[in-house]
């Protein structure tokens, strides 16, 4: 073969294989064409999250209670007048009475006999209904009222916590346990006069029972 021809054979093999890698790269470019591209799977905490509400109303409602834990003493008064009261027996309370080195208050006047006036002005002559306010008023929480300078002993555990909280601003669940205490009609007139006017107790943190009365 000579040279001219051996130069020719050799440029129409380069322009062939020219030729296939152009086609090759059209080829590609087509297919990638026809495939859309895939969005990215979102995180899986924002898949499962349910979706945002819209932000509610600011409450004006009085904080939930928290009751200051209650020293020995006081908790050991407060269940010997639940044990008198899950018996049944006014009389049962004599015993956390002799406790106290003085009697508490449970009147506007001087009362000698505490069990006798309490059973005196109980509804059902024998006491039990005043052994179910202790029971109703003790079973909720406490609140705490400073008394004194004394460190050790400068509180006073007041039960309900309703007592000293301002009834303006109760939330549901607190007025329901008001509800649970006196009647609608006696909460109103409660929040109207802005003081609590039923039964309250106080126990100080050395455990005297200083009061049980009707405000």
């Amino acid at each position: 073969m000579t040279p001219f021809l051996r130069e020719r054979s050799t440029r129409l093999s380069l322009l062939v294989l020219t030729l296939a890698v152009l086609v090759h790269a059209a080829a590609t470019l087509d297919v990638g064409a026809a495939e859309p591209a895939r969005k990215p799977a979102p995180p899986v905490a924002a898949q499962n999250a349910p979706p945002a509400g819209p932000p509610g109303p600011a409450s004006s409602a009085a904080p939930a209670v928290k009751p200051v834990p209650l020293p020995q003493p006081a908790a050991e008064m407060r269940e010997a007048i639940l044990t008198a009261v899950h018996a049944g027996s006014i009389d049962e309370l004599r015993i956390p009475l002799e406790w106290n080195e003085i009697k508490p208050d449970v009147a506007p006047g001087r009362v000698d006999d505490p069990v006798a006036y309490w059973r005196k002005i109980s509804g059902d002559g024998e006491g039990r209904e005043i052994l179910a306010v202790l029971g109703r008023i003790l079973e909720l929480p406490h609140a705490v009222e400073p008394l004194g300078k004394d460190f050790e002993n400068n509180r006073v555990f007041v039960w309900p916590y309703l007592a000293l909280a301002d009834l303006s601003r109760l939330t549901p669940a607190q007025e329901v346990e008001l509800y649970r205490l006196v009647s609608p009609a006696e909460a109103k007139v409660m929040k109207e006069r802005k003081r609590w006017t039923w039964w309250r107790l106080s126990i100080g943190a050395d455990g005297t029972w200083h009061s049980f009365t009707r405000e």
